[in-house]
């Protein structure tokens, strides 16, 4: 036998080395592909931050907190037994903070709930939710809450005509409205049955309206049952692929009413938005239904134009607005002919939309626009 040498020995060595780690790499799974950290959502309800927002909050208008020590006349502040102003829960519970400086009658939180927690002597507004195109909760537990709670007001959908909310055609919404009204009838024959409201009453929304009454019509032979109108009264762009409410489902619309960042806080577009939809109810026969404006407020930061001042003076308008605007022609003849005759504002502790929050959800602590409205409604009420 040949002898081999050491070098050659050493050679082998190396190369059946080389061959060995050769090997164990392709046998190893390969190492995840670095992926970029996903960034949030861009939030759609407002304009991206530019030089044309920012140019925009320079040029809004100055702002100073109203002043005034008129008191509302107490006998219209009250509906059914109630103060008629409520406050939107978004995180909640209502029960976590101290809201009696605020004199609520009432309160949402987008839910249906058998056991709500709510403070003594407020109502709570049972909402069924018809995202998907299904009803949410499902109707067995829509009967056994109906049963439990007589006397309710239910409310069918959140915004239906916005593609990130409920996000409903008008033909499924009409019998999606036609499946929860009857569960609700059936168990509880004294609730009451409020279409869901749509983000602002524009002529593109009124259409989408229309839209859901001729559904229902069609396919039941009848006038849709509505026992309380809805509506919800923002100031957003409607505009396909754009900041704001974009476009209902099943319109092919290329754009509505193109409001801009600072009509967010108009009054007299928020005054006028209500008008038109009291003329709208009563050319279609509603006219002698309650309206209740189930959810307004401004969704634009501070830094965009809208300083706690400003949005004081806004909801304080609002609040005039709604207590004493009147009109035979088109108002509610139950209600001395009132246009509203409830209203609630958004919100009590939104995260995402911190603008007009009355309290901190991290630290449960009241706002400095909390203490503002709170001072505001206790004047306006002789407190």
């Amino acid at each position: 036998m040949r002898r081999v040498s050491a070098q050659w020995w050493m050679g082998a060595l190396f190369v059946a080395l080389g061959i060995a780690i050769i090997a164990f790499a392709l046998a190893r799974p390969a190492p995840p592909v670095a992926r970029a950290t996903p960034s949030a959502t861009p939030d759609v309800l407002i304009p991206t931050r530019s030089p044309a927002i920012a140019q925009a909050t320079r040029v809004a208008p100055p702002s100073r907190v109203i002043s005034t020590s008129a008191t509302w006349d107490r006998a219209s502040i009250y509906w059914q037994g109630k103060p008629r102003w409520a406050i939107g829960v978004a995180v909640g519970p209502l029960t976590r903070y101290d809201v009696s400086a605020f004199s609520f009658g009432w309160f949402l939180d987008w839910n249906a709930q058998r056991a709500p927690q709510k403070p003594a002597g407020v109502e709570y507004v049972q909402m069924v939710r018809v995202k998907g195109g299904v009803l949410a909760p499902a109707s067995a537990v829509i009967v056994e809450i109906a049963r439990t709670h007589p006397g309710s007001l239910w409310m069918i959908g959140n915004e239906p005509d916005v593609k990130w909310q409920d996000n409903v055609e008008p033909a499924r919404y009409a019998r999606l409205y036609h499946d929860a009204y009857t569960a609700i009838k059936d168990a509880d024959v004294t609730a009451q049955v409020a279409i869901g409201g749509v983000t602002q009453p524009t002529p593109l929304r009124l259409r989408y309206l229309d839209a859901v009454l001729a559904a229902y019509r069609d396919q039941f032979g009848a006038v849709m049952p509505i026992d309380v109108w809805n509506v919800h009264n923002f100031i957003l762009r409607e505009e396909r692929d754009s900041w704001g409410v974009e476009i209902p489902p099943g319109f092919s619309d290329a754009r509505g009413v193109l409001y801009e960042v600072d009509d967010s806080g108009n009054l007299d577009l928020f005054r006028q938005q209500i008008i038109d939809f009291r003329k709208w109810m009563a050319s279609r026969g509603f006219q002698n239904r309650a309206l209740i404006v189930s959810e307004y407020g401004i969704p634009m930061p501070d830094d965009y134009g809208f300083p706690n001042a400003r949005v004081l003076n806004f909801v304080a308008g609002t609040f005039d607005f709604f207590l004493s605007a009147t009109d035979p022609a088109i108002g509610f003849a139950g209600d001395d002919y009132k246009l509203v005759q409830r209203w609630c504002w958004y919100s009590l502790d939104d995260i995402n939309y911190p603008t007009g929050r009355l309290f901190d959800p991290q630290t449960g602590k009241q706002t400095e626009f909390g203490q503002m409205l709170a001072d505001y409604i206790a004047r306006r009420l002789g407190k």
